[in-house]
């Protein structure tokens, strides 16, 4: 099974081209010329890695990797004509896999790719051709991912709004680790026009009136006072 690389890109002749090397390659591309697009491709498309420009017109490219990273651990390579050091160091410190500047060397680009491909599969413990549904299982509940869907210790299957159901994925990623409201923002923060801290307390009340046996007195999601909230049960 080919894989699906979405190439981020503002300049209309590196995406253009950029994409036909990488289709010579064996690779399949998707195209995006903004972080809008971008985000909407990530969403509705079946992506193994992002190739990102940082100088976007529609938003920084840093603070797009940093919204990716908040939702899944999607391989990202930086590709960039920014060289300076502290634009490298906040890329990775933020998540990114790779960093290569303007002009690269194709054939690098490329091994840089399969390099990093092999090892995401490797770490997930997959093959190319089977893919492993990402599915959360806490206090009788079941989360699938892949389907958007939560599902009750009862069976049934209760409805989550997009910003909820980002929201609730990103705690669950991360268990008995303190999130900021920071970090949740980015996670939910297509989902949202001008979202606020006050936007994911909001999202939160919702979601343990959903999940929670007492909501007035929440187990599963729990707030840390002055530092945000923490997904407080056990993952299988």
């Amino acid at each position: 099974m080919k894989q699906r690389l979405l190439i981020v890109e503002d300049d209309e002749m590196v995406q253009s081209l950029l994409a036909a090397y990488l289709q010579r390659e064996g690779f399949l591309t998707s195209l995006a010329s903004t972080g809008k697009e971008m985000l909407a491709c990530a969403d509705t498309e079946k992506i193994d890695l992002i190739l990102l420009d940082l100088g976007l017109p529609d938003e920084d490219g840093l603070t797009l990797a940093r919204q990716i990273r908040a939702r899944s651990n999607l391989p990202i390579v930086i590709l960039t004509a920014r060289l300076g050091k502290s634009d490298r160091l906040a890329a990775l410190e933020i998540g990114a896999d790779d960093y290569m500047t303007k002009p690269f060397d194709p054939e690098e680009l490329i091994l840089r790719i399969r390099n990093l491909l092999g090892r995401t599969n490797n770490s997930e413990g997959r093959s190319e051709n089977t893919v492993r549904p990402e599915i959360f299982r806490f206090s009788g509940w079941s989360m699938d991912l892949a389907a958007h869907s939560l599902t009750n210790p009862g069976g049934q299957q209760i409805p989550f709004t997009r910003a909820e159901f980002n929201l609730m994925a990103a705690l669950a990623k991360a268990p008995n680790r303190v999130l900021s409201r920071a970090y949740l923002l980015d996670a939910v923060s297509q989902d949202a026009d001008s979202p606020t801290d006050r936007l994911i307390d909001v999202l939160i009340s919702r979601i343990r009136k959903k999940i929670e046996i007492n909501p007035r007195q929440p187990e599963i999601i729990i707030t840390v006072l002055g530092c945000g909230y923490k997904f407080n049960a056990d993952i299988s």
